[in-house]
């Protein structure tokens, strides 16, 4: 029987080499690979949810955006010139309440001391966060930005900014609640009753 040649040294290594490999988890070798295959599920992106408005409720929405913008802008005009403000005035704009209280007092001080505001108190990103049309008095809340940077107080005989209260501070966000009940005249408009002040915007 012939004799096989000895195996050279570079063959030898060549040998040991694919033996290693064999033995190092290679699928061809017959070890199981277990690695878990890549996942390519991509998360379902969320964002806050709209409330879905009946109707009858985005229609009261609408009427309370209106009325609460209306009854700002009253306030602003009383302040304007708090000796010849009106209660009855305010009241016919939308103001009532708790608010309409607050605004009272506000206007008591400037008159006592001789001081007023001027500038335009700005309303924006108005949205609603709750409305119940159901209820005996219907109820709309609206959470807004209100930027009070315009308004400035001042001395009525001079017109002079008053130091250090030169201004009503940074913007921040409200919310307003409105109700649908009976005005001065006699008949249902939405009433401004209370402001809540919760954060900068």
């Amino acid at each position: 029987m012939p004799r096989r040649p000895p195996l050279g040294p570079a063959t030898a290594a060549l040998c040991a080499l694919l033996a290693l490999t064999a033995c190092q988890g290679s699928p061809e070798a017959g070890r199981p690979n277990t690695t878990p295959p890549p996942t390519s599920s991509t998360p379902t992106p969320t964002g806050p949810s709209t409330p879905a408005w009946t109707a009858e409720e985005q229609a009261a929405i609408d009427a309370a955006k209106t009325r609460y913008v209306a009854a700002r802008a009253a306030v602003d005009r009383a302040q304007e010139d708090p000796s010849t403000a009106s209660h009855a005035k305010l009241e016919a704009s939308g103001n009532g309440g708790a608010f309409l209280q607050d605004v009272v007092k506000d206007l008591v001080f400037l008159r006592d001391r001789g001081l007023y505001r001027s500038g335009t108190t700005k309303v924006s990103s108005t949205v609603a966060v709750a409305a119940d049309v159901s209820a005996a008095r219907p109820v709309v809340v609206l959470r807004s930005c209100i930027d009070g940077s315009d308004r400035v107080l001042r001395y009525r005989a001079t017109k002079k900014p008053v130091p250090v209260a030169s201004g009503d501070g940074a913007r921040h966000t409200v919310e307003a609640r409105l109700t649908l009940a009976p005005s001065s005249a006699g008949s249902q408009m939405w009433i401004l009753i209370e402001v809540k002040t919760l954060k900068p915007c």
